[in-house]
């Protein structure tokens, strides 16, 4: 009998990384959701997750599942790994605890509130700007536009926006396998590879940002010496692609469905409802990793290997009508915060969180109190990431 027969875990021979399941990923994700509590993936020697219940285990408990292997595909303790740690989501507690509490202690209600000003500005021109043209890729034009400038004056860092998406698009290719996609992101990153590490080190931070706070914890003691600028980089990372992708989806659903933007319009505070029930529906971060502990672990009833990845796909949990009531229909009262996963949950929950809702917040309701309709002019495309869920374009014509 096969080894991957010997751990109790049915089997579900499908990519999930084939260009046609990353278009459109929900036949995929039915069948893992259907297949078992957890699957084995024979292509990548690996088990899955994507139902809700099961998933939010896998994500919360560090004791069975570990991120120490890193939370992408390759495992980063062997060798051969093609990806560098992260000094913060790539530990475990204890060790991740302290980490975590400076970086929190940084990103502080207080702090946040105080970018809500900068953040307000920038949304209420941009929202102006684009409603005098129009017509507009509202991929390009709002969600790339307002959250390259937004977040990247509050971090601090000098970096051309256009190339930050070139290092999203790695970062997250990074994530899955070794495939066509991977190759071609690195070859794109390549050559700004070099500028990217030098405008997160030390000399070249910005004053008054995110960043420079991040270089003075550790300058208190509060990181690891020498892990500052790491800590930039992973913060960077989940700060920029992931809520250019939840602000598209959010505009790409309000458009399809005009009750939905009407009851916006009538209340722009539904703002952030609509974001996150957006990002549960079209989950971000696609699906990330978890590592199974050297003595195994068990799921439901399942017993798993030891030290063996274990992909979490929250876009199939989100849509887990073991967990919701009518899990495809958009809906902005619905109000999912909580019980989503898009963001994560337990220990790792993304640090960002309040930054991304906040940035959503300010864009979506400075849009709705100028824009009467939202017209679909075309047939918006996904950008093929492996682990990114965004979209590549979203042609819409704006009335004021």
């Amino acid at each position: 009998m096969p080894d991957d027969m010997l751990t109790g875990a049915p089997v579900l021979d499908l990519d999930p990384y084939a260009l046609d399941t990353l278009r459109e990923p929900w036949g995929f994700h039915a069948a893992l959701r259907d297949t078992g509590p957890v699957v084995w993936i024979p292509k990548y020697d690996m088990y899955a997750v994507g139902r809700h219940d099961e998933l939010r285990q896998v994500m919360s408990d560090y004791r069975r599942f570990t991120t120490t292997g890193g939370i992408g595909m390759s495992d980063i303790r062997k060798p051969g790994a093609w990806r560098s740690p992260s000094p913060i989501t790539e530990l475990d507690p204890p060790a991740h605890t302290p980490v975590r509490a400076a970086m929190n202690r940084i990103l502080s209600p207080l702090i946040i509130r105080q970018w809500r000003e900068v953040f307000t500005q920038k949304a209420e021109a941009l929202a102006d700007r684009v409603v005098e043209a129009g017509e507009v890729d509202a991929v390009k034009d709002i969600a790339e536009a307002f959250v390259l400038d937004a977040f990247l004056t509050v971090l601090g860092v000098d970096f051309s926006p256009e190339e930050f998406l070139v290092i999203g698009d790695m970062n997250f290719n990074q994530q899955g396998p070794k495939n066509a996609l991977f190759e071609e992101s690195m070859r794109q990153a390549e050559p700004i590879m070099a500028r990217y590490q030098a405008a997160i080190q030390r000399e070249n931070i910005l004053p008054g940002g995110f960043a420079e706070q991040i270089l003075l914890a550790e300058d208190r003691g509060e990181f690891a010496p020498g892990t500052g600028p790491l800590q930039v980089r992973s913060f960077l990372r989940a700060g920029v692609d992931t809520t250019i992708s939840g602000i598209g989806h959010a505009l790409h659903y309000l458009a399809r469905d005009p009750a939905q933007w009407a009851a916006l319009r009538a209340d722009p505070g539904k703002a952030k409802p609509a974001f996150e029930e957006a990002i549960r529906l079209e989950s971000p971060a696609a699906n990330l990793f978890r590592t199974t502990v050297d003595a195994g672990a068990e799921i439901s009833g399942l017993h798993l290997k030891g030290a063996t990845k274990v992909a979490m796909f929250m876009g199939a949990a989100n849509r887990d009508p073991r967990a919701w009531d009518d899990p495809d229909r958009f809906d902005i009262d619905r109000n999912p915060a909580g019980k989503h996963v898009a963001l994560g949950a337990g220990d790792h929950i993304c640090l960002g969180q309040n930054i991304a809702r906040l940035e959503a917040e300010c864009i979506l309701s400075a849009l709705a109190r100028r824009i009467d309709r939202l017209e679909l002019t075309g047939t918006p495309e996904i950008r093929l990431v492996n682990t990114l869920r965004t979209l590549k374009n979203l042609p819409l014509r704006l009335v004021a």
